[in-house]
């Protein structure tokens, strides 16, 4: 994954890239897992800069708050249902201290119940020498408004 970021952002040090892709991946570690395991939301919240939100684009508009409000909303189905959420592929832009990254994703319930794929678009800031999560704003796949094909790196579903 390092590689194709390289390749994205080819004069911003490996360094950034590498805390861009940890803060990336810990989201989907700490969403993602089989039915019955509780989530770590500290680690979580130690990924998310202060005041963090995360939104959702829906057909009836934009929903959704800060990163206390997707805990509370969203702990214990995760854990009643289990959920995996996996990365697709990805798009980083960095300037300075802020970084944007669009992953698209594909995230499904342990018994099928539920499935979607889309893309999170995440912004980035650069905290005392870390990069945290600003914002996370997502959209759901549909017909009419499928993924890119240069986002998804793995063709199987």
């Amino acid at each position: 994954m390092i590689a194709a970021l390289l390749l994205a952002a080819a004069s911003v040090p490996a360094a950034d890239l590498a805390g861009i892709d940890q803060a990336i991946r810990g989201v989907y570690d700490v969403i993602s897992g089989p039915p019955g395991q509780k989530r770590d939301f500290d680690k979580m919240r130690s990924l998310f800069a202060p005041g963090a939100t995360l939104k959702a684009i829906g057909p009836k508009g934009l929903h959704g708050g800060s990163l206390e409000d997707y805990i509370s909303r969203n702990s214990a189905i995760l854990e009643k249902e289990g959920f995996t959420e996996r990365e697709l592929g990805r798009q980083v832009e960095v300037w300075g201290g802020l970084a944007t990254a669009w992953s698209a994703y594909d995230g499904r319930t342990a018994n099928g119940s539920f499935h979607e794929r889309g893309i999170n678009s995440f912004q980035l800031v650069k905290v005392d020498g870390k990069w945290l999560v600003a914002s996370i704003l997502w959209q759901e796949e549909t017909p009419d408004n499928p993924l890119p094909a240069n986002l998804i790196r793995d063709k199987k579903k």
